[in-house]
């Protein structure tokens, strides 16, 4: 639950503010609320002469309001929204103040894998920015209520050649169908011509492809749309944090353009992803359907379910450890999970052609020669490379 409702006129340094918003907190934990989320937390404290942007008074907010409520309400959960770079992210992220925050990093670079074909960002950024202090968690999400903007660092990107200015001039004319090729079918949010900055709106099916390819009636396209979703989804459970769906993404929900319709909602084109929920979908579930979009929408609805069946099934994606796997192959990303003794090992390839991975760097990750994909019961050895199909992913269990 936001708290945006009171944010951008508070005046903090007024104890009677303190107060009131503590008990607002209370009222609302005492209506069964586990978890509040602080809605960009990091503009939450106001001073003239400078951008009110992560503010050292803001953490002293948060660390007061978690003192207070583990007097009044000890289970009481803080939720971190903090769009901003990736250093400032965690620094809201602890006991002492959100014990779990969004994670937009993790958001951002999943797309620009898919778009690049290649993780090597991804796996950069994974490689030291990944673990938290004890006794939190990340929330990881594919897409929210809010647009996307690449918030990944720009020395994480030159590490490894990147431009960063010129690669989020790609980015966004990806994912707004303007470069050749594209899958996407997103919509610019709060574009400056000026400077060139912009962020994107969309929701998770249409910038997956899934819209184009139902546009062209590409049975291909369509194909490789659901498993660019099911990769997205099937990483998001696995890597270690607590797995966020929004409103569509279960069914394959696409860009909603009658918001346009709406003069209250025009001017914001965050609202092409903010469709009302479709109930009559549910009824396809029942159906025996095997043509058209609702066999489509099944598909993906069954899919997840069984992604979320399997990790409720499996200990070691339990808790949050996780061990990047160098794959030697740049469109394949590769973990190892490890919890209480037991172990399982994702590989997730990016790129729509098949991929393969030395099977002895699974050996040696720990599940020994012989292992069994969780998702498909396909056995595989170390003996010979594993292949992956395009937009595959494995989760790798001891046989």
């Amino acid at each position: 639950m936001g708290l945006d409702s009171f944010q951008w006129d508070l005046n903090y340094s007024n104890p009677a503010v303190l107060r009131a918003m503590l008990e607002e907190m209370l009222f609302i934990t005492n209506t069964g609320v586990d978890i509040l989320r602080l809605d960009a937390v990091a503009f939450i404290w106001k001073k003239m002469g400078t951008s009110c942007e992560n503010l050292p008074e803001a953490h002293q907010v948060i660390q007061a309001f978690n003192l207070l409520a583990r007097i009044a309400t000890p289970s009481l959960l803080f939720k971190s929204e903090a769009i901003v770079h990736p250093d400032e992210v965690v620094k809201y992220i602890g006991e002492e103040e959100c014990q779990i925050s969004y994670n937009p990093t993790l958001m951002a670079l999943l797309w620009e894998s898919l778009a690049t074909r290649r993780v090597n960002l991804l796996v950069q950024s994974l490689s030291h920015r990944y673990r938290l202090p004890p006794n939190t968690a990340w929330v990881n999400y594919l897409r929210c209520h809010d647009d996307i903007g690449w918030t990944f660092d720009d020395d994480d990107a030159a590490s490894i050649g990147i431009n960063a200015y010129d690669h989020r001039q790609f980015l966004n004319a990806f994912y707004t169908g303007q470069f050749p090729g594209s899958f996407a079918r997103g919509v610019p949010f709060q574009e400056n011509v000026q400077t060139g900055d912009m962020r994107i709106s969309g929701t998770m099916a249409s910038l997956a492809g899934l819209e184009q390819a139902i546009e062209e009636e590409n049975e291909e396209k369509k194909e490789l749309a659901i498993r660019r979703m099911l990769l997205l989804h099937g990483v998001s459970l696995s890597i270690g944090g607590i797995p966020l769906l929004y409103l569509g993404e279960e069914w394959g929900m696409l860009n909603d353009y009658d918001f346009v319709k709406d003069p209250v909602k025009a001017g914001d084109s965050r609202w092409i992803h903010r469709p009302k929920m479709k109930w009559e979908y549910l009824k396809e579930l029942d159906d025996h359907i095997d043509s058209g979009n609702g066999s489509i929408r099944k598909r993906i609805f069954r899919s997840t379910q069984k992604l979320f069946s399997l990790r409720k099934a499996h200990p070691a994606l339990a808790g949050q450890d996780m061990d990047l796997i160098r794959t030697a192959n740049e469109h394949v990303l590769g973990y190892v999970r490890f919890h209480e003794g037991n172990r399982l090992i994702v590989l997730a390839n990016f790129c729509e052609e098949p991929q393969a991975v030395d099977g002895n760097i699974i050996r040696t990750a720990g599940l020994g020669h012989f292992f069994k994909d969780a998702i498909t019961s396909k056995e595989y050895a170390t003996s010979e490379p594993l292949e992956l199909e395009p937009y595959q992913i494995l989760w790798l269990d001891r046989v």
